[in-house]
């Protein structure tokens, strides 16, 4: 029973920082909603339609578990630029980048600010990822909707715009905890970046799309849990044949526009990190998996 007690009060603080950490993140004007304890994953079905400002709604919802945070980009009015690392030695750098000294997202980013004449990329609210990466927050510029990219910015950078969303500081993962490395408000998204990705607002979608993605919300969650439990459960000899499947599956929804492509690699990633496949073999069989699953995408019926 003695040592019960202090773990039940680690527990506790836990919980209780992470709601501050969400009414924090409020204060500040970012929507939030909350992800599954431990997990980057949505606890709620409509997560887009769940992120709120309001203190009462976050003060209820967080005094129910230890969510972790998510912050809703579109809502929120930000683009955040997701600067990663390699994830092992194998993850190699392409020649174009390695030719020009860099070995990260960051250094990328920053060699296309001199590219645009832009010195130095400027300081915006920053925070630290567990693997070594960074979230760069920015305001959207006004009048733009700019929306989710993977690598049209440059190697190891994705952005998070409308439509996605990101893990907030103060959440915490198998891999570590998300800190706040740069507290200043987010800044003007700089010009280069906005040409670079120039996505046009998704606005073409009738109503009752909109709708039926909402409503579709609960399923897909279930289809990711469902996979990913695969995946955990799959057996030496089964583990990249149960990867590749749960991937083509998860790519159905992606090209379905009822999961967000980039969430669903994270999770596989992690799962089968979990199972012990190599990073490496891990990443190619979810990428041709994804690529081949969104070629058909998943059909529901009414």
């Amino acid at each position: 029973m003695s040592t019960a007690r202090p773990q039940r009060q680690v527990t506790d603080a836990g919980h209780q920082a992470l709601s501050r950490a969400a009414h924090w993140h409020a204060d500040q004007g970012f929507s939030v909603f909350p992800l599954a304890p431990g997990r980057k994953t949505p606890a709620v079905a409509d997560w887009e339609a769940a992120a709120t400002t309001d203190h009462v709604s976050i003060a209820r919802t967080w005094r129910k578990a230890p969510y972790n945070i998510g912050v809703a980009a579109g809502p929120s009015r930000l683009l955040v630029v997701d600067l990663d690392q390699p994830k092992d030695p194998s993850d190699e750098v392409p020649a174009r980048w390695r030719e020009r000294g860099a070995a990260s997202g960051a250094d990328v980013l920053a060699l296309v600010a001199a590219d645009h004449d832009d010195e130095s990329v400027r300081p915006t609210y920053t925070v630290a990822t567990p693997s070594g990466g960074q979230h760069l927050y920015y305001r959207q510029p006004e009048g733009e909707q700019l929306g989710n990219s993977a690598g049209r910015i440059g190697w190891k950078i994705d952005t998070r715009g409308h439509g996605g969303y990101v893990v907030a500081a103060g959440s915490i993962t198998s891999d570590g905890r998300y800190l706040a490395a740069v507290t200043i408000a987010p800044q003007s998204l700089p010009g280069w970046i906005i040409d670079a990705l120039d996505t046009p607002p998704p606005t073409s979608k009738a109503p009752t799309e909109t709708c039926a993605l909402r409503n579709a919300s609960a399923y897909t969650l279930a289809a990711l849990a469902g996979e990913l439990e695969n995946v955990l459960a799959a057996t030496p000899g089964h583990r990249n044949d149960t990867l590749n499947r749960a991937a083509f599956a998860l790519g159905q929804l992606a090209g379905a526009l009822l999961l967000d492509q980039h969430t669903a690699r994270d999770e596989l990633l992690s799962a089968a990190a979990r199972i012990g496949l190599p990073h490496a073999e891990a990443e190619r069989t979810i990428t041709s998996g994804l690529t081949a699953g969104a070629r058909h995408p998943r059909q529901r019926s009414a």
